[in-house]
């Protein structure tokens, strides 16, 4: 990476400060968003559903 001199530092923050009015400032991730299931609630409790269900009618069929 390129060394920058105070007269180029000064210029990107007047540049970044210019921009940001422009475009507004960025949205900060939250931990919350990182934190989320990659599929939504009711696939999650579909699946389980159906494991604990399967599991269930197994040891049925066991004792049985």
């Amino acid at each position: 990476m390129a060394i920058q001199t105070p007269r180029q530092r000064l210029a990107n923050e007047k540049w970044a400060k210019k921009n940001e009015k422009k475009l507004g400032k960025p949205k900060v991730k939250a931990k919350d968003q990182a934190s989320k299931l990659p599929i939504s609630k009711p696939w999650v409790i579909g699946l389980l559903f159906l494991l604990i269900g399967g599991g269930v009618l197994q040891l049925i069929s066991l004792l049985l």
